[in-house]
């Protein structure tokens, strides 16, 4: 049961619900996370004050303000130098593209890479994941990378991605997480 609804908003203008739950369950900690784009579910122990709670809501915000500040610092030229970076340290830099860019046209897909025609070697990295963790950006990255070596999601594929990048299966359960608690299914073919 939902103990009550606040609004926010963040810095960039985004109006955001936050549902306040009371758990019994819960007796130190709160938890919160995301329900939809612009909507958040705060559990919190049942005894907690509502000052307390405005505290934490409060923290929410900088909590998502400090997200916001971090992935509009993400560029696409940041984003070259960690390829470049990625490709040195976990592929000896073996693998040549032609650009890498941020594009905010993916629904599912985290990123996808061109292989042959006017867009060979062309990568493209959803801007959904800017405030992701670096490692879990790094993997994305790498994804991409090694298709440029592999087209398809074959077994030397993954060996050749699980060989170079060591966090692979960590930053592919990352993002299984976040998959179900968005309720979207990322592509992370098997």
């Amino acid at each position: 049961m939902i103990d009550r609804i606040y609004s926010i908003e963040t810095k960039q203008g985004l109006v955001i619900r936050i549902s306040v739950k009371r758990d019994r369950r819960l007796k130190k900690s709160s938890r919160w996370q995301w329900q939809e784009k612009d909507s958040i579910q705060l559990r919190v122990p049942y005894h907690l004050r509502q000052r307390v709670i405005q505290k934490q809501i409060d923290e929410i915000l900088s909590q998502l303000d400090k997200q916001d500040r971090v992935a509009s610092r993400r560029t696409d030229s940041d984003l070259q130098q960690r390829a470049e970076y990625v490709n040195k340290r976990y592929f000896n830099g073996l693998i040549n593209w032609h650009a890498i860019r941020w594009v905010s046209n993916m629904e599912i897909r985290l990123g996808s890479c061109s292989n042959g025609g006017t867009t060979d070697g062309h990568i493209r990295i959803s801007d959904k994941i800017r405030n992701w963790p670096q490692w879990v950006v790094d993997y994305v990255i790498a994804h991409e990378l090694v298709h440029r070596m592999h087209a398809n999601h074959s077994k030397k594929f993954w060996k050749t991605l699980q060989d170079g990048y060591p966090l692979t299966e960590r930053a592919r359960g990352f993002i299984r997480g976040v998959s179900f608690a968005q309720g979207i299914n990322f592509e992370d073919d098997e």
